[in-house]
């Protein structure tokens, strides 16, 4: 066999194995859990990138990544391939405006449910609205947005290293969905300050708007006596009661006032206050619903009955 039948031959060579390396949580199918995390990865294998992509998946499931940072605008990683020194690889995305960001936390703190759902740590599902009305995009719409670079000699971009840091922030943005806002420009801190402002601001002018001069009427026209001149009626039902109905229903944000709190200060046992209260909650509000349930169900067969009487 002459050396023309070795030209162009190249045996691949495995990457140093690492401990303790970051592994993928998904061992097998898609990457990441969340819309917004498979949003992350269709995005990214809408831009046609190639085998590597895959490669790269094979490279974060095998726990090659050594070490994520995110940071405003940047991502820094350090990837072990087949050298003994890491490779450096960034990630760059260019951060909104700040003139931008100002649009789009208006949007946010316009919708109750939008601001309710970030300040509890859930990214609502229409959130890219928001940004959409704004002008701009949360994700990157194109793969010259995305400005990468990685110290090993493969001239592919992306090359598997890089990759490999794309697969791994999807199971980041899964724990943290406050991470695609940081690598946009805005840390969590500062997206829910300026909700929490803005919120407050649109509530006090709502309050101003109701509040009659005299405080002598009510939104609705309706004059409305002062206190010491009822207290004779004070605790009498009144007709309006009948009407009166409840209908209660799973919220739209589950333990909304505990995800907003986070962690108590102190724990029972290995388990935090807060993880202990959120179950005993879960089980309070199914037992709840379940009794409106038969409750509604009985009154419905008193309705049926009496028509057959009557």
């Amino acid at each position: 066999m002459g050396w023309g039948s070795y030209w162009g031959y190249y045996k691949p060579a495995k990457p140093k194995e690492v401990k303790e390396g970051i592994k993928a949580k998904s061992k097998r199918g898609a990457i990441g859990e969340t819309w917004w995390s498979k949003r992350w990865i269709d995005v990214l294998e809408s831009f046609d990138m190639g085998a590597r992509l895959s490669r790269g998946r094979s490279y974060a499931r095998k726990g090659q990544v050594i070490s994520i940072d995110v940071q405003k605008g940047i991502v820094i990683a350090k990837v072990q391939g087949t050298r003994p020194k890491p490779y450096d690889v960034r990630i760059q995305l260019n951060p909104i405006a700040e003139q931008d960001w100002d649009k789009v936390t208006d949007a946010m703190a316009s919708k109750a449910i939008f601001a309710a759902k970030l300040l509890s740590g859930e990214m609502p599902l229409d959130i890219e609205d928001a940004f959409s009305e704004a002008g701009i995009a949360l994700f990157p719409r194109a793969k010259k947005e995305l400005e990468t670079d990685c110290s090993c000699p493969d001239w592919a971009n992306p090359c598997k290293h890089i990759a490999a840091v794309y697969y791994l922030l999807a199971e980041r943005f899964d724990e943290d969905p406050f991470l695609i806002f940081k690598l946009r420009g805005r840390t969590k801190e500062e997206i829910i300050d300026a909700l929490r402002e803005k919120r407050a601001a649109a509530a006090t002018v709502e309050e101003e708007s109701e509040v009659i001069a005299e405080g002598a009427v009510s939104i609705h026209g309706e004059e409305v006596r002062p206190l010491e001149e009822c207290l004779d009626s004070f605790w009498h039902v009144g007709d309006a009661l009948n009407s009166f109905s409840v209908n209660p229903a799973r919220p739209e944000v589950e333990n909304a006032i505990l995800k907003r709190l986070g962690d108590a200060p102190f724990s029972i046992g290995k388990v935090n206050l807060t993880s202990l209260l959120s179950k005993a909650y879960e089980v309070a509000s199914s037992a709840a619903l379940h009794k409106a349930s038969m409750e509604s169900e009985e009154d419905c067969k008193k309705q049926e009955r009496n028509k057959k009487i009557k």
